[in-house]
């Protein structure tokens, strides 16, 4: 008996279908792919997309006509999950694009890289589903394909919301040169410098002694030492405009060692509108403060409005410099303001995790116009 053989279509098709599938799967795993590879990645499986529904252009039509015709409730969940996915891929392009930084920085609507990973995670999940459901049409055991499916899903499901995070949290190593990172061009200013001041992780946290950087969002390892993301930010300000630097300290109960552990609280803190306690720092002898700071929970951490309120920062002028694991400021901006309404609070620059390591150059330039322009004021 001769073998049917497959199309070119056919065979294009599923060529098509197993790239699309493996770029998906490369996405989730950025953290070991690196986010250029990541983007490119996306570029592929969108370009996929595309031949995927030429290819399947006739079926298209006919399963709408079918859908129509035939209200088998096996067909409709089929179609149902198809369209489903659809959007889901459509929002995912747009979710793409708003948190790239590497094709399309300009497009800003967003910026939740959450927003990202979940619409990323359901595509994942309706993809297999969508699959699954279609060899089940097919196949002769209709039981065990079911359940396969169905725990397949599942495992999706679990990939995207509880894997990737814990592999980006746990197995993202940023390890880079000291000097290399912070040393460069200074900055000279004919008016009185500013005061950085910052909040980070390390120094508020009880780290054990042997702790890794393993978290590119908060902590990494210059020149093998533990070192926090906004203090080598404060040290690159350091570094330029040769001016004093001070760290945010907890006084009391200092967060968890594990980031999961550090979220819980953080989210308690802010649900609680608390006040951690923290040591003074004297602000009055400067005019402009640079505060640099992470996004929790896509504001300010507690301890920084612990600081704010415990300052006079009345005619004072505040630039804010925020790193985050998306885009953006958040409502940190806002928060800020609220706190010192006395104060000219001014939105500088938010880093991406990944980018703090190769930041001065862009720090350097921001502060040459920010605080030039301030010192012409003055002037004038």
């Amino acid at each position: 008996m001769r073998k049917k053989r497959i199309s070119k279509t056919k065979l294009a098709g599923i060529v098509t279908d197993c790239v699309m599938f493996l770029c998906l799967v490369l996405q989730m795993l950025f953290v070991f792919t690196g986010n250029i590879v990541h983007e490119w990645l996306g570029i592929v499986f969108f370009a996929c997309l595309l031949a995927h529904m030429i290819l399947k252009r006739k079926w298209i039509a006919g399963a709408l006509r079918n859908l129509r015709n035939n209200r088998a409730p096996g067909m409709i969940l089929f179609e149902a999950v198809t369209v489903l996915l659809l959007l889901c891929v459509l929002a995912l392009m747009v979710s793409a694009m708003d948190v790239s930084r590497v094709l399309f920085p300009e497009i800003l609507i967003f910026g939740s890289a959450d927003l990202h990973r979940y619409l990323a995670t359901a595509v994942l999940a309706l993809s297999v589903l969508h699959a699954g459901l279609s060899i089940r049409r097919r196949s002769e055991h209709k039981r065990r394909v079911t359940a396969a499916v169905l725990l397949l899903t599942a495992l999706s499901v679990a990939a995207g919301a509880f894997l990737v995070p814990y592999l980006n949290r746990h197995f993202r190593k940023v390890e880079i040169g000291y000097a290399q990172a912070v040393s460069g061009e200074k900055l000279a200013l004919a008016g009185k410098k500013p005061l950085t001041v910052y909040f980070t992780r390390l120094g508020n946290t009880d780290f054990a002694q042997d702790v890794d950087a393993v978290s590119g969002a908060s902590l990494l390892l210059a020149d093998g030492r533990l070192t926090g993301s906004c203090e080598l930010l404060a040290d690159m300000t350091r570094d330029i405009l040769e001016n004093e630097v001070r760290p945010i300290r907890l006084t009391g109960e200092k967060y968890p060692s594990s980031y999961s552990g550090t979220v819980a609280d953080a989210q308690r803190e802010l649900r609680e509108d608390a006040r951690p306690a923290v040591e003074q720092i004297d602000i009055s002898g400067y005019d402009e403060i640079i505060l640099i700071y992470p996004l929790w929970w896509n504001t300010i951490p507690m301890p920084v409005a612990s600081f704010l309120e415990s300052a006079d920062f009345s005619g004072k002028t505040v630039f804010l410099i925020a790193t985050q694991g998306s885009r953006g400021f958040g409502s940190s901006v806002r928060a800020v303001r609220d706190l010192i309404p006395g104060a000219d609070v001014r939105e500088g620059i938010s880093i991406y995790c990944d980018d703090i390591p190769h930041a001065r150059a862009e720090l350097f330039d921001y502060l040459r116009e920010a605080l030039r322009r301030e010192d012409a004021s003055a002037k004038n």
